[in-house]
């Protein structure tokens, strides 16, 4: 009865999507308070529906109800609860439903919390959002029911795929779902400024909030699977340029130019055109994203479907968006004002140049992830472009960006002294130098290059500490004054400060670990020894383990360095119960300098020993910490007054203070 009821809220609540994206939008045509009104309670009804119906999904997993299909192909008995509640969105179905959740969730949010938007404005975004999630909605019902009986159900089910079956796969989707979805309030903010035909400062600052809280969704829900494939798939690397992989990082590049767009649009009113264009183009990715996961055109541990017809429904519902809102863009953007003018010598330049560097990076990314599968289906002809196509077309691109990331927040609106910004870096740039000279000295291995990046990431951690020194004038003012300047501080720079700092964080730790990485594979016997990094490995044996649905051989290597015993670590070998598939487990020790990788290969019977495989990867922690600084640091902006949910500035200067210079 449950399952009924959910797949009757599902119904439900595409009817009432039907109903928000009609009624607002013709009130907002015709001026009609009352029809425009009725957004606000659809859109709230729709998220309340959607989530009866997602909830009571959970609950057949949670219970194990076999008689649902889609629990039977994605649950079994044995399963930890964890994974039966993480095995709902594990699937396509299940991971659809959530996806339209949370579309309705950023739907509702806007209802709830834009009461100062406009009452057209607001009609407008929440019709196009509830077009889009009608779309899904009718697809879901069409094509991908996850709420479908089964008229003999099995005893058991047939259980979640062994590499899904992981803590951090359990929280992955969700956070990427809402940065991807997330997006899609910025997307209905666009495509209502063009349906009105105007934009100005104030509709670049109420969509400024819902962009950065979908680009702290997908940093974090990129961080998680970067760390998931890292421990769990036992090759010890962090990024493998899968498709699905580009297919979230595309968005998430130019989400980051839309973010940076939008902040010289709210304050100088000028780069209207391609801040609404960006917008577009950043949920279009997403929704490419989701036809490549879906559709069946790519093989990898990511996909969830290999149903062409589904690819389909997909491609149409995202040629009916894309299309129509780039012929929308086109029919209006010559109506938008364009702004005032500025010199490339400023903060827009800055800005503009790091629009023009990632939204190049994102088209070096599209092409190298959509050029196999177009010439394999013009062709017949299957290749594969990997590293080194991503190496030598997206890391030159991130070179100038990195070089010129401190300057922006130096640099003053209008007209800059490039000159004066560049003297005020000089103590980010020596040491930067510093960090190159350590790192030549520390090893002489690798590739050259990788000193001059190690330095590149150095720099700009200190170029955004020196930020914030600068703005309260550090070793200029006493301590009193230093911390009232603190204190008085807006919480966006901070937040500003802290997402460079951890941008050059993970820099350093991708060039650590990329360049300077030790790797050993060989077969070992009890008692052998291998040393690496200093580190000394003593392989003692391998034992049986049964756990709650899958049996495992687990190692035993002990860890030493300078002749002090450290831990054991147990890299294992899985097999579940179902489905019968093998994974690796590695044992991993972590540490500042770096990580001690270990993975258990296939016994060998000639002689009665293992293969194992031996990492050091130096410095690759810094990878997710940095993530995870720039999730920090969005938030801290998110919550600066001026940055919610666009509420307007408030000034606390009393009248006839004079205002602080560009530069404070």
């Amino acid at each position: 009865m449950v399952v009924e009821f959910g797949h009757f809220a599902l119904v439900l609540a595409t009817v009432v999507a039907l109903f928000q994206m009609l009624v607002p939008f013709w009130g907002a045509q015709i001026q009609e308070q009352r029809m425009m009104a009725t957004a606000k309670p659809a859109a709230i009804f729709q998220f309340l529906l959607l989530t009866v119906s997602f909830l009571a999904l959970t609950y057949a997993y949670v219970v194990s109800d076999f008689s649902v299909a889609n629990v039977v192909a994605n649950s079994h008995s044995t399963k930890p609860l964890i994974y039966r509640i993480s095995g709902v969105w594990g699937n396509h179905e299940g991971s659809m439903l959530l996806w339209v959740l949370i579309l309705a969730a950023f739907g509702a949010a806007v209802a709830l919390f834009g009461n100062n938007l406009p009452l057209t404005l607001k009609a407008n975004v929440l019709a196009v959002q509830s077009a889009v999630a009608l779309a899904f909605c009718i697809f879901l019902l069409s094509t991908s029911n996850p709420f479908l009986r089964l008229d003999n159900p099995p005893m058991d089910g047939r259980g979640l795929n062994p590499i899904l079956q992981d803590p951090a796969l359990a929280f992955h989707p969700p956070f990427l779902y809402a940065g991807y979805v997330g997006f899609s309030i910025a997307f209905s903010f666009a495509v209502a400024a063009l349906i009105e035909g105007r934009t100005d400062a104030a509709w670049a600052r109420w969509v400024r909030p819902w962009t950065l809280a979908a680009w702290m969704f997908l940093t974090l829900g990129i961080a998680m699977g970067s760390w998931w494939a890292y421990y769990e798939l036992g090759w010890g690397g962090w990024w493998f340029w899968d498709p699905v992989e580009n297919a979230s990082f595309m968005p998430w590049l130019s989400g980051t130019a839309l973010l940076h767009s939008a902040l010289v649009m709210e304050k100088r009113e000028t780069l209207k055109v391609w801040t609404i264009l960006l917008a577009i183009l950043t949920f279009s990715l997403s929704l490419m994203g989701t036809f490549l996961v879906r559709s069946g055109v790519l093989t990898s541990v990511h996909a969830f479907a290999v149903d062409p017809e589904r690819g389909v429904a997909i491609l149409v519902i995202l040629s009916i968006f894309v299309g129509g809102s780039l012929a929308l863009f086109a029919l209006r953007a010559g109506e938008l004002r364009q702004g005032g003018l500025f010199s490339p010598i400023s903060r827009e330049g800055g800005l503009v140049f790091n629009n023009v560097i990632l939204t190049t990076a994102t088209a070096t990314v599209l092409v190298g992830t959509l050029y196999p599968l177009v010439l394999e289906g013009l062709t017949g002809a299957k290749i594969s472009v990997g590293a080194p196509y991503f190496n030598l077309t997206f890391v030159p691109l991130m070179v100038p960006l990195l070089l010129a990331l401190p300057f922006g927040p130096f640099l003053p609106w209008k007209r800059a002294d490039l000159a004066a910004v560049a003297q005020r870096l000089l103590v980010a740039c020596l040491i930067g130098l510093v960090a190159m000279v350590a790192t030549m000295a520390m090893s002489m291995r690798g590739p050259w290059l990788a000193p001059i990046m190690m330095a590149i990431g150095v720099y700009v951690m200190a170029g955004a500490l020196q930020e914030l020194a600068y703005r309260v004038k550090l070793g200029s003012v006493g301590p009193q004054e230093l911390m009232r300047r603190l204190w008085n501080l807006p919480r966006s720079m901070y937040g500003t400060a802290l997402a460079h700092f951890g941008v050059g964080l993970l820099v350093v730790g991708i060039v650590g670990t990329s360049a300077y990485r030790t790797e050993k594979v060989l077969v070992m016997k009890p008692n052998d020894k291998v040393e690496i990094a200093g580190y000394e490995l003593t392989y003692k044996g391998v034992a049986p383990h049964r756990g709650p649905n899958y049996r495992e051989q687990v190692g035993a290597i002990d860890v030493a360095r300078k002749g002090k015993f450290l831990l054991t670590l147990h890299p294992a070998k899985r097999i579940y119960d179902a489905p019968p598939q093998p994974t690796s487990e590695a044992g991993i020790y972590a540490s500042w300098q770096g990580d001690l990788y270990t993975v258990l290969g296939d016994a060998q019977k000639e002689d009665g020993g293992f293969a194992i495989r031996v990492y050091f990867n130096p410095l690759v922690r810094f990878i997710w910490i940095g993530a995870v600084l720039m999730f920090i640091a969005g938030g801290i902006s998110l919550s600066d007054r001026r940055l919610r949910v666009g509420a307007p500035r408030r000034s606390n200067r009393k009248v006839g203070q004079l205002a602080p210079t560009p530069a404070e």
